[in-house]
C-alpha cells in the first residue's frame, strides 16, 4: 500500500508539472512585429503565383521584389527590437521557400518554360529543390561560417534575377517568354546550381551604415536610385545578375591566385636556399 501511495503522489506531481508547463507555453505566444513582416513577405510570394496564373507577369515580378523587401526587414527588426526567436527563424525559412523558391519557379514556368514540355517543368522543379537545399544548408551553418560571405548564391538574389528577367522581357523588351524559353531554362538552371554550390558571395554584413562614408558613396547611391526610377526592370535585372556573376569570378580568381602562389613559393624557397649556400 505504501508503494502504491507513493506512485500516485508521483503521478499527481508529474501531471501538475505538465499542466504548469503547458500553461507557460500558452502564455509565451509569438512576437508580432517581425512575424508580421515575414507574413507580408509570404503574402506577396503567394500573390506572385496567383498573378502569374492569371497571366499578369509584371505584377508577379513586382510582388517578388516587394517580398524581398519584407524579408530583408523582418530579421533586422527582430534584432533591433530584441524579438528574435526560434519560431521566427523557422517561419522565415518556410516563407522564403514560398517567396523565393516556389513563386519564381512557377512564374518562370508560366511565362516561358512550359513551352519546353517536360524539360520546362523539370527545370522549374530543380530550381525549387535547390532553394530548399540552400535554405536548409544556411540554417545549419549559422554561427559556423564567416558572416562576410554567403556560401552559395542567396535565394533572394536568385529570385530577383528571375523576376527581373521576366519583368524586363515582358515590359521593356516586349518579348514573349515562349520565344526565349531555352534562355529562361539556362538561366534558371544556372541559378539553381549556384545556390547549392560552395561559391562564396559577399554578404555586405560588414558594412557599417551608422559610420561615416566617403562623399562619393552618397552620389553613387543617388545615381542608382535615379536609374531605378527611370527604368526599374533592366536596372534591377542587370544589377542582380552582375552580383550573381561576381561569385564565380571571385571564386575562379582566388583559385588561380592560389595556384600561382603554390608555383611561386617553391621557386622562392629554392632561390633563398641558393643564396644561403652562397653565403656559406
Amino acid at each position: 500500500m505504501v508503494y502504491f501511495g507513493y506512485f500516485n503522489k508521483s503521478e499527481f506531481s508529474m501531471q501538475r508539472d505538465t499542466k504548469k508547463h503547458s500553461r507557460h507555453l500558452r502564455r509565451r505566444g509569438i512576437y508580432l512585429l517581425p512575424n508580421l513582416f515575414t507574413s507580408l513577405g509570404l503574402f506577396f510570394g503567394f500573390y506572385a503565383i496567383v498573378a502569374a496564373l492569371k497571366g499578369h507577369f509584371d505584377q508577379a515580378a513586382i510582388a517578388i521584389y516587394v517580398g524581398m523587401i519584407f524579408d530583408a526587414l523582418d530579421g533586422r527588426i527582430a534584432r533591433l527590437t530584441d524579438t528574435a526567436s526560434a519560431f521566427g527563424a523557422e517561419y522565415d525559412s518556410l516563407a522564403d521557400m514560398v517567396t523565393f523558391g516556389i513563386a519564381p519557379a512557377l512564374v518562370a514556368y508560366s511565362w516561358g518554360l512550359y513551352n519546353l514540355g517536360k524539360v520546362g517543368w523539370l527545370v522549374a522543379f530543380i530550381y525549387a529543390a535547390a532553394t530548399a537545399l540552400r535554405l536548409a544548408r544556411f540554417n545549419i551553418q549559422i554561427g559556423q561560417v564567416s558572416k562576410r560571405y554567403f556560401i552559395g548564391l542567396p535565394c533572394p538574389v536568385a529570385a530577383a534575377v528571375i523576376a527581373g528577367m521576366i519583368w524586363t522581357g515582358n515590359t521593356s523588351l516586349e518579348i514573349p517568354g515562349t520565344h526565349i524559353s531555352i534562355i529562361i531554362a539556362i538561366i534558371t538552371a544556372f541559378l539553381a546550381v549556384l545556390m547549392v554550390s560552395n561559391v562564396p558571395f559577399y554578404s555586405f554584413k560588414e558594412i557599417d551604415f551608422k559610420g561615416r562614408v566617403p562623399f562619393v558613396m552618397i552620389l553613387i547611391f543617388i545615381v542608382l536610385c535615379v536609374a531605378i526610377a527611370v527604368d526599374p526592370p533592366p536596372v534591377l535585372f542587370v544589377g542582380f545578375f552582375l552580383f550573381t556573376l561576381s561569385g564565380p569570378f571571385t571564386y575562379l580568381f582566388r583559385r588561380r591566385k592560389k595556384k600561382m602562389m603554390k608555383r611561386y613559393l617553391p621557386v622562392k624557397q629554392q632561390v633563398t636556399k641558393e643564396k644561403k649556400d652562397d653565403y656559406r
